[in-house]
């Protein structure tokens, strides 16, 4: 946690403790509920829905002092692909561990889709930078409460805070459920890739197991911690970040989008050919 914290905040915390509040683009195809209750708080939410029944839930959750304005266009793919996507606009610091696990007891208890209707029985956690240390601690809540509900992770250039490894490895389940994590390049915004070594662990630990389900994509030269965010990045994250490029934002999207509808509908995601769409050592 200590290392985690001076690499951040060394890149980060001189521009981005106000960023949480800065407006995102048009709400198209978004739809915002002010006040969603967990553990007794209310939380802005925001859901992307797809035409027709959802076939999962992913709760996809924003990173360090960011905002789900920041990943609108991100969800949006997903949701295209037959998800119905959640984030909860919330301080993600350390990966916020007290609001994922109140956040794993809604999910299973009085969280419904916006217009009523019951949630997916089958839920991906998400989450992209600090964001991915909340769904590790999320999924690692709901694998012990139901973990015939949980269908997998979606880790987009994760921070990892501490526990994640073993929270993650709860997740994956010896390679019974799929762990996909995208990495941009090195940077102090992904604090070096720091969360590599765990992904190669877990991915060893499933093949010793007998499964291809952790599969870590690392990107090429040019790509940034905010690629997972794309146009609905801000100055903030460009200037301490860097700028996305249009080739490295689609490859983002079209592995999480790609990733997200195997895990929907309950299968195993084939590493080569998410691992042919950017570089892998």
């Amino acid at each position: 946690m200590g290392s985690f914290k001076r690499l951040l905040v060394r890149s980060l915390a001189v521009g981005l403790t106000g960023c949480a509040s800065v407006p995102g683009p048009s709400t198209g195809g978004i739809t915002t509920t002010p006040a969603l209750e967990i553990g007794g708080r209310a939380y802005a939410a925001e859901w992307a829905l797809p035409v027709g029944e959802p076939q999962a839930l992913l709760v996809l959750e924003h990173g360090f002092t960011r905002s789900c304005a920041n990943l609108r266009e991100t969800t949006r793919r997903i949701a295209r692909e037959g998800l119905a996507t959640l984030c909860i606009d919330a301080d993600m610091a350390h990966g916020n561990p007290d609001l994922a696990d109140a956040m794993a007891k809604a999910l299973l208890g009085t969280v419904t889709l916006p217009d009523g209707r019951p949630l997916p029985r089958r839920i991906v956690v998400g989450g992209h930078s600090a964001g991915a240390a909340f769904a590790a601690r999320l999924g690692w809540r709901l694998d012990a409460a139901a973990p015939e509900r949980l269908a997998g992770a979606l880790l987009l250039d994760p921070v990892p805070v501490e526990g994640f490894a073993d929270q993650l490895r709860a997740v994956s389940q010896g390679g019974q459920r799929p762990v996909l994590a995208i990495a941009a390049a090195p940077s102090g915004c992904n604090a070096e890739q720091v969360a590599m070594p765990v992904l190669r662990q877990l991915r060893d630990e499933a093949a010793a197991a007998g499964h291809d389900s952790v599969t870590d994509v690392r990107m090429g030269a040019g790509s940034t911690h905010v690629d997972a965010e794309g146009e609905d990045s801000d100055w903030v994250g460009r200037t301490f970040c860097g700028t996305p490029q249009k080739v490295n934002v689609e490859r983002v999207r079209t592995l999480a989008a790609s990733w997200s509808a195997e895990l929907a509908a309950g299968r195993m995601p084939r590493s080569q050919t998410l691992a042919t769409a950017a570089e892998r050592p």
